[in-house]
């Protein structure tokens, strides 16, 4: 295998798909980056500002800063003007975090459903990653990725569901879903 002559930037990944991992696979890398040094920063766009699942314990004991700016699984949401300006808020301080070149690896985890949602404007989020700073490594995850974003990203993994315990009338496990 000859090795690679392309420049060292920074990536755009997305993880996308209906299989399980998605977030897991983006805070894998949190953590690879973390161990080389990098400067990680987590948006997750469902979660409530005051999510407390086994990640955010884990990610606060490492220094590493999460943001919850939703208010829950939005299909729920008694208040879904204010589920899209909290999501509009919130992609205006993830916005600010990729252009400013302070964080080495951002994710903005769960975006898809605001971008699906027509909350946040796929033109603005492509145009905030053509801009970002050339070290600035961006991962966006959650179902449905719009084919723009598919097409713009270095990497694209699909995650596809075989079977999951959900199905099989299994509750969510502490430690393994939240």
């Amino acid at each position: 295998m000859t090795k690679p002559k392309g420049e060292r930037r920074g990536l755009v990944l997305v993880y996308t798909g209906d299989g399980k991992g998605k977030t897991t696979a983006a805070l894998g890398l949190v953590l690879r980056a973390l161990g080389r040094g990098f400067r990680p920063r987590i948006f997750q766009f469902m979660k409530h500002e005051r999510a407390a699942f086994g990640e955010h314990r884990a990610l606060e004991k490492l220094g590493v800063p999460i943001e919850g700016l939703g208010d829950g699984f939005s299909w729920r949401s008694r208040d879904l003007e204010k589920s899209a300006e909290l999501a509009r808020a919130g992609w205006r301080r993830a916005a600010e975090a990729v252009a400013s070149g302070d964080w080495d690896l951002v994710v903005l985890d769960e975006i898809m459903y605001p971008l699906a949602f027509g909350w946040i404007d796929l033109d603005e989020v492509l145009e905030v990653l053509r801009e970002r700073p050339q070290n600035v490594h961006v991962v966006l995850t959650g179902r449905g990725a719009p084919e723009a974003l598919v097409e713009y990203a270095d990497t694209v993994t699909e995650m596809k569901k075989v079977k999951h315990a959900y199905d099989a009338g299994i509750p969510a496990q502490k430690g393994m879903e939240h």
